[in-house]
């Protein structure tokens, strides 16, 4: 894994507003070699990271009920939204990248998320059932593939990174996610079972490379990459020692840091060279060589930008650009 060149800063995923060329123009203007599909869930339901994933399902549909997105017999009017701002949000990135050569990412719920999110018929959420999340791994797997050939289609030079967000991810692992009735939680998912999904998921992508996103904390690193995962995008500041171990083995695996160094909200940014200053001190506790700074660690937001103002999301973008600038001219 460790050959995998990746540009040194990139986004999330979601921005602010709900104009996808506005969007596009701002995330490629920055990112000139690692761009990224920006996601504006302000548009409403099926413009969110759960019902975007719900519309690139294949043969399985669902639709918006009070209480959430639930499982349904056809495609129906939100899946539909969902497919059409996919297209409007690919129409914007195919414009501003044309002749683009290099990586370019794209984000995707991730399986186990999606199970804790969709609801069955019965209104409990798909993972209190095995069955089910078999099936929409499956579904999600195959409608990635679609979703990555029409990526390579627009974008002929593009290599795609697939991100998959699984915010709950720590939560299915720790029986955390509760029953539709809030009184109780869903069981624990087993590790094995976890990982197996995953690497259904990651598998299915071909030649396109994965990572992982969760700004949660715990993420399970040794997990990931276990399950396939080439990188790892984190908010660094919820770090916590439990966590410094698996990161030394994960940099030394080959495996890419996505450190979410600048915030996701509105506030005052630090000056490029202290963004980064947790990074470069992480480096020398776990005894890692300073030159692999640079080309290990991928620097981005903590999280998705869709809460932040316009004016903040641009800013903290180019502020990504300029700290991983200051990583890899100042590694120590």
């Amino acid at each position: 894994m460790s050959d995998i060149v990746w540009g040194p800063a990139t986004g999330v995923g979601s921005m602010p507003g709900g104009d996808a060329r506005e969007a596009a123009k701002a995330v490629t203007g920055t990112f000139e070699d690692f761009p990224y599909l920006p996601e504006l869930p302000a548009r409403g339901p099926g413009a969110d990271m759960i019902g975007r994933g719900l519309g690139m399902l294949v043969e399985m549909y669902a639709h918006v009920e009070p209480s959430g997105w639930r499982i349904s017999d056809r495609p129906g009017r939100d899946t539909r939204r969902a497919r059409s701002w996919l297209g409007e949000d690919l129409d914007a990135l195919e414009e501003f990248t044309q002749g683009y050569e290099g990586p370019l990412k794209v984000q995707a719920v991730g399986p186990w998320t999606l199970a804790a999110a969709l609801e069955l018929r019965n209104g409990e959420a798909a993972l209190s059932d095995p069955g089910a999340c078999r099936d929409l791994t499956a579904s999600l797997a195959e409608g990635l593939r679609v979703h990555l050939a029409e990526l390579r289609r627009r974008v002929p030079g593009a290599r795609p990174v697939l991100q998959l967000d699984e915010p709950s991810l720590t939560a299915v692992l720790r029986g955390h996610v509760r029953s539709a009735s809030g009184y109780r939680t869903h069981r624990a998912v087993d590790r094995q079972i976890v990982e197996s999904a995953l690497r259904d998921v990651t598998g299915a992508v071909g030649d396109g490379q994965v990572i992982v996103h969760s700004c949660a904390p715990d993420v399970p690193f040794a997990l990931l990459r276990r399950a396939g995962a080439a990188g790892v995008s984190f908010d660094f500041g919820l770090l916590t020692e439990r966590d410094e171990e698996a990161i030394g083995e994960a940099v030394e695996g080959g495996t890419k840091l996505f450190a979410g160094v600048v915030a996701s909200t509105d506030g005052p940014l630090s000056d490029p060279a202290g963004s980064v200053m947790g990074v470069r001190t992480l480096w020398r506790r776990l005894g890692l060589n300073p030159g692999t700074l640079a080309g290990s660690v991928v620097v981005t937001p903590s999280c998705g930008l869709a809460g932040a103002s316009p004016a903040y999301a641009r800013a903290a973008l180019a502020h990504c650009v300029r700290a991983a600038r200051s990583l890899a001219d100042n590694p120590e």
